[in-house]
């Protein structure tokens, strides 16, 4: 039998209909960008004036396709309830039951009560419970333990019993009680927190040209008690007291660190010296024992108030920007003698200490020779 006539018809189909599909698919893509044009111009007209009015009938289209569409589309319709037929809505309980014999829906229905997550607005006391500690009564509020520590006077080591009365705050953080001369700023640099978080705290009295009055109650977010500050170095260690320091306990080479505080800055090319921080201050130390070469104002190269300090082994030390010097040139220091206080004198921008130390006149980094 032949078939090759048989082939033929069928490679003919095969072009046909490649060229048919073709043609449609060419002439779809034509009405494609004729109507794309169409609209386009429209949304052009006075520059974009129909593009929002395009957007918005776009989504209430769409909004009326998924909402009435919607129990045909999914398994359960959008609007739901007691209906017969209709599943019941998943936010009261109980489901619709159908009796078998009498083909009659009935339904169980209660309500579900939604809790809102919004926090308390106001302080309120708390009678401690037995098994009650201050971290369970913490987590039940759900606020820190440090913040029901700090707003009852307790400390890590209270013990608190059966009966006893703690106040708690609606967040974690501080509660303020304002006075005279209060400014939202003062509160929150207090109590180490952030101004606008005062600010945005619903239940605070604030008026809208941020006033306060004297007596009312603040609400501090994730504030915390004010920082206790350091006291000063006793008098007696300051070099009004000079120490005679015999030549062969000069220039030990054994450095010690000058003053307690964050580094700042470190060693560099460009800045031969590390910087010592503390806002609050402190007594800087000779880092070992040596004569004063260098003491006070002496140039405005930078430095401010300085001291330097010859070894006597080559090595030299110099503690810059200092608030004070308690020494003269030609003094004798010991090791860990007060010779000032921490500053930001001279190109600073905050309070530190500058050391460098140098062996015959070269920088070296003082991380390398600092010991404890």
């Amino acid at each position: 039998m032949d078939h090759d006539p048989i082939y033929k018809e069928f490679v003919s189909f095969v072009k046909a209909l490649a060229s048919y599909l073709t043609f449609r698919l060419h002439r779809t893509g034509l009405s494609f960008e004729k109507a794309k044009n169409f609209v386009v111009d429209i949304l052009m007209v006075r520059r974009g004036a129909n593009t929002s009015l395009f957007v918005h009938g776009s989504i209430l289209g769409l909004a009326f396709v998924v909402l009435a569409g919607g129990g045909v589309l999914l398994s359960s319709s959008v609007v739901s309830g007691s209906y017969p037929g209709v599943p019941a809505n998943p936010l009261v309980a109980g489901a619709a039951t159908e009796s078998v014999d009498t083909g009659v829906i009935t339904t169980t229905i209660t309500p579900v009560t939604i809790i809102s997550d919004k926090p308390r607005d106001e302080v309120i006391e708390y009678e401690v419970k037995a098994g009650d500690t201050v971290s369970s009564i913490a987590q039940e509020y759900g606020v820190s333990e440090e913040t029901v520590l700090w707003e009852n006077d307790l400390s890590a080591k209270s013990l608190i019993e059966e009966g006893d009365r703690l106040r708690m705050l609606p967040v974690s953080g501080i509660a303020h009680t304002v006075q005279s001369g209060d400014t939202i700023y003062s509160i929150a640099k207090k109590y180490r927190a952030n101004s606008q978080a005062i600010l945005d705290f619903p239940f605070n009295d604030i008026g809208d040209d941020f006033q306060l009055a004297s007596g009312d109650l603040l609400i501090v977010p994730d504030g915390a008690p004010p920082e206790v500050k350091s006291k000063p170095a006793p008098t007696q260690y300051l070099a009004s007291e000079r120490q005679n320091i015999s030549v062969s306990q000069l220039g030990s080479a054994q450095f010690i660190w000058p003053a307690r505080g964050d580094l700042s800055q470190y060693f560099a090319w460009y800045h031969p010296a590390i910087d010592i921080s503390n806002l609050g201050g402190g007594p800087i130390s000779a880092s070992d024992s040596g004569t004063v070469t260098v003491a006070g104002f002496v140039d405005n190269s930078g430095y401010g108030n300085r001291v330097v300090i010859d070894h006597g082994n080559g090595y030299t030390t110099l503690y810059a920007h200092l608030s004070a010097n308690y020494v003269v040139p030609g003094q004798r220091v010991g090791k860990g003698e007060v010779i000032g206080a921490m500053g930001s004198t001279g190109r600073s921008s905050g309070v530190h200490v500058h050391l460098e130390i140098r062996q015959n006149g070269v920088a070296l980094n003082p991380l390398s020779i600092l010991g404890q």
